[in-house]
Order: structure tokens, then C-alpha cells, then sequence
């Protein structure tokens, strides 16, 4: 049985942890130069129509997002940073019953900004790396990256 197929099984039955990442297998992620980008983004929807069906739909925060693709598509230089980042913008979509709806988020954020998310849901402590990379970002006179907050809006 592929993860594909066990993923999909725990979705259905509503058997997620409460973090969970899926990364589809190289011929539907979407990469540029040798992924099929239509059945890429079919394998994309058909994974969040499932979520969506799932009996824990209500409290998820679907995050998908794209590695750096070389930046050749980006008009925007990146931010200042250190020698890690941050880089060129990523694309990313917030698919969830808390997303704004209707918004576009010009919040700067970086892949760590999920962690941060997930840090802030759990009250758990910042890892090193991404305190000492807002730090750093505080030093230069920067806005911290955010943590997809701006991009949510929870129910009270």
C-alpha cells in the first residue's frame, strides 16, 4: 500500500495527528522541470476535497507550499537576510474553515512561519533556529517573519 493510500485512509477516518505534512511523490509535486504540473495540481485538489470530507475538516489549516523553484519566476527581490534567507518568494495557499476569505496576505513569511504557526497552536517553545533568525531580522530593524496568523481568523 502506497503513503499516498495509507494517508489518504487516515484522513477518511479521521485518524490525523494534530500535525501532519504530506509531500506527493516527485511526478506530482509540482517541481519545475520534471514534474507534470496538471496532474500535479489534480492530485493536489483531490487531496483537499479528502481533507475537506474528512470528519476533522473543521479544525484544519491546510498550508501548501512550493519549494524555491530557483526564484526564475520572481519579479520581487528577496528581503535582507543572512546566508540561509530568506530567499525568493515561495508560493503558498492557506486552504482552511479559518482562512480569510478572499484575502491576499502580503505578510513576509518563510517556511519556518509553519513551525511558528504550529509553535503558537501548542504554546510550545521556539526552536532556536527560527528565535535566533527573528533576532537577527529585530537586529536589522525588520518585522519578524510571521507565523500565518495574519492569514487566519479563529472564531471567538
Amino acid at each position: 500500500e502506497s503513503r499516498t493510500n495509507r494517508f489518504l485512509a487516515d484522513v477518511e477516518a479521521g485518524r490525523l495527528p494534530p500535525v501532519t505534512f504530506y509531500k506527493p511523490q516527485g511526478n506530482l509535486n509540482l517541481h519545475a522541470g520534471y514534474a507534470d504540473i496538471a496532474s500535479g495540481d489534480r492530485h493536489i485538489a483531490h487531496i483537499i476535497k479528502s481533507l475537506q470530507a474528512s470528519p476533522q475538516w473543521k479544525n484544519m489549516v491546510v498550508v501548501i507550499t512550493f519549494d524555491e523553484n530557483g526564484g526564475w519566476w520572481d519579479h520581487v527581490a528577496p528581503p535582507k537576510g543572512d546566508r540561509w534567507g530568506p530567499g525568493t518568494r515561495v508560493p503558498a495557499l492557506v486552504v482552511s474553515p479559518f482562512a480569510r476569505k478572499g484575502t491576499v496576505d502580503h505578510t513576509i513569511y518563510d517556511t519556518a512561519s509553519i513551525l511558528r504557526l504550529i509553535t503558537r497552536t501548542f504554546g510550545l517553545e521556539k526552536l532556536d533556529g527560527i528565535k535566533q533568525r527573528d533576532d537577527a531580522m529585530i537586529t536589522r530593524g525588520q518585522q519578524p517573519m510571521g507565523d500565518l496568523t495574519n492569514a487566519l481568523q479563529f472564531k471567538a
